[in-house]
């Protein structure tokens, strides 16, 4: 078998970093379709001359290559799929790396008798040249035709990557779960940072006094299970510590700060209760709790 040809549509930073990286892992780069040159100006001397950069609106060449990859904002995936049906090989592969999209949204490829995918690398890229080292040992969540995914798996794995499928119908929920775990945990620590510095430490200090903490508790649950790894005042159903860190946020934050706490509260009491059998010290967490969110700050 010869080596697989890829083009790809938006030559951002996503778009570069796979564009170099399929090249180092022996993929033919063909096309680079891009609205704006500055990325591809920047990925240029990464590549083989044999790639060719092409500016969206004069291109006329059609895509000879097996497989495309569009890596363009998600707001634009739906409009340029729309126009490609006709500039492909007959039974292309067309997938997007969208994370909050499904492969539906190819659907005018599909129906053309392209075949269709979504391959989201779970990965931080925030720029194409050092991104492009990123994607090994990185998940990818792929899901759409059988005929594309096969392709996905292909290319998931030669990056050095690991493939993830899940239905179709699940990608916004997927999409979901990564910003809880990315996004919020961001929005948690800073609420972290915020009550720390209420009490007289400023926030870069604050931040830095936390990371440990945070580091130990991502390297516990490396080995363990979340029940297994919570650890601090709710996993010991220490009712008394809980009632004085209620007392504190009422005096010093915002009902905000209560809300959350409360809220993570009320799921650490779930794992806890996992993993303890004192019922009746669950229970009165629990009641503590109740009591706490019908109370004004």
């Amino acid at each position: 078998m010869g080596m697989q040809s890829v083009s790809i549509i938006g030559v951002g930073r996503i778009g570069g970093a796979l564009a170099i990286a399929l090249s180092r892992a022996g993929f033919a780069v063909d096309m680079l379709v891009h609205r704006d040159d500055s990325t591809a100006k920047l990925i240029a001397p990464h590549l083989p001359n044999t790639t060719r950069f092409v500016e969206w609106s004069s291109r006329q060449s059609p895509f000879e290559s097996d497989i495309v990859l569009i890596t363009t904002a998600d707001p634009d995936i739906a409009s340029v799929a729309e126009a490609l049906p006709d500039q492909l090989k007959k039974g292309s592969v067309v997938m997007h790396t969208s994370g909050s999209l499904s492969s539906e949204s190819l659907s005018a490829l599909a129906d053309a008798g392209h075949f269709t995918a979504a391959m989201h690398p779970l990965v931080s890229v925030s720029d194409a040249i050092s991104g492009a080292d990123n994607f090994s040992g990185a998940f990818f969540c792929i899901e759409g035709s059988d005929e594309a995914l096969k392709e996905a798996r292909g290319i998931v794995q030669a990056l050095g990557g690991r493939a993830f499928s899940i239905e179709t119908s699940k990608k916004t929920l997927y999409h979901a779960a990564a910003v809880t775990a990315c996004g919020h945990l961001v929005a948690l620590i800073d609420i972290a940072i915020e009550m720390l510095s209420k009490c007289g430490i400023d926030k870069a200090a604050a931040k830095e006094i936390l990371l440990p903490l945070i580091t130990s508790t991502i390297a516990n649950l490396e080995k363990e299970s979340p029940e297994q790894a919570l650890t601090g005042s709710f996993a010991r159903l220490d009712a008394d510590a809980i009632e004085r860190h209620l007392s504190a946020i009422d005096r010093d934050m915002s009902d905000q700060v209560k809300d959350v706490y409360l809220l993570l509260g009320e799921r650490s009491l779930e794992l806890a209760a996992l993993n303890n059998e004192n019922a009746a010290g669950v229970q009165k967490v629990r009641e503590l709790i109740s009591i706490a969110k019908r109370k004004p700050g």
